[in-house]
């Protein structure tokens, strides 16, 4: 039984699924101009952060996010110096970035300065000093316009956005639109990686599979992959688009080897082997991207629920 005592955290996953977990304390609960924010000292997961009523990232897995993100596309890269990376208040995107010594300059737009300003504050452990890194310039800005605006040409492209939410602040950055300018937006051979929605065989097909096929009308290599997120409550979906290299051929000992020689001491999720499995998709999964005919587009937008 629950006892009295506890407090209850209560994120619906689906319509007719909730995660349940309790509440040892509230470090902040609000509003910023852009969305409902909070960070909870959770009894499972530790600090977590919560916009809008989703888990965006916990202080317990967060790693296994954030390393799936960012590594298969960076290493992927024969010399990743410039990186962009949109979203990703929390300052941990940044942080697997710039664990690599390729890189030279790291741009990071976020549109919710409120947001990153609490990350700064209650999320230390997630960014660990990344915004205090020399190679990193924090814009606060909308990610479009900013992108839009810039001369400047990256190598990889780490989109860590909140997921489409209806009247939300992000659903125009998962249309064919917006992947066209990032396309422009890349050096020769370049790639980027979007975080794609829940992956579970519950909702697989809500936003991940039309990510997917939205990314295929663009780019000329487009490789989804998946992990199981503790704290989200289901496997999760990224979509990694290239100019160049497939990020999914690598093997493991190209992995390990590409780690060691960027200076990356050894993770705690992320290796070669972790690489390969990520990539590894059942075939109800296959199947469903492959039959994808959903192609997101600002007139016809597709959300999360």
């Amino acid at each position: 039984m629950l006892g009295d005592p506890t407090k209850w955290y209560i994120e619906r996953i689906t319509p007719d699924l909730v995660q349940l977990t309790s509440i040892k304390g509230v470090v902040f609960s609000g509003k910023s101009k852009y969305q409902t924010v909070e960070v909870l000292e959770n009894g499972c997961f530790g600090r977590c952060l919560v916009l809008d009523g989703k888990t965006q990232s916990s202080q317990a897995d967060e790693f296994i996010y954030h390393q799936s993100l960012v590594h298969p596309v960076m290493l992927a890269h024969p010399n990743p110096e410039t990186v962009c990376i949109a979203g990703g208040g929390e300052g941990a995107t940044a942080r697997e970035a710039l664990r690599h010594n390729t890189v030279k300059r790291a741009v990071m737009i976020d549109l919710d300065a409120e947001v990153v300003d609490l990350c700064r504050e209650y999320l230390q452990g997630h960014h660990q000093g990344a915004f205090d890194d020399p190679r990193l310039d924090l814009q606060i800005n909308d990610a479009s316009a900013y992108l839009q605006g810039t001369p400047e040409r990256f190598d990889v492209i780490l989109l860590d956005l909140p997921d489409p939410m209806e009247g939300g602040p992000a659903y125009l950055l998962y249309t064919r639109s917006f992947y066209e300018m990032l396309r422009d937006k890349l050096n020769p051979g370049g790639l980027l990686v979007t975080q794609s929605g829940p992956a579970s065989v519950i909702n697989y097909t809500e936003v991940f599979t039309a990510i997917n096929r939205t990314l295929r009308e663009v780019f000329p290599t487009v490789v989804p992959y998946s992990v199981h997120m503790q704290s989200f409550g289901e496997t999760w979906g990224f979509n990694a688009a290239s100019l160049g290299p497939n990020p999914a051929h690598l093997t493991p000992a190209e992995v390990d080897a590409r780690l060691a020689e960027r200076g990356i001491a050894p993770l705690d999720f992320y290796d070669g082997v972790i690489h390969s499995a990520l990539f590894a998709l059942p075939p109800y999964i296959r199947a469903a991207i492959e039959s994808e005919d959903r192609i997101i587009t600002a007139e016809n937008p597709l959300f999360v629920f």
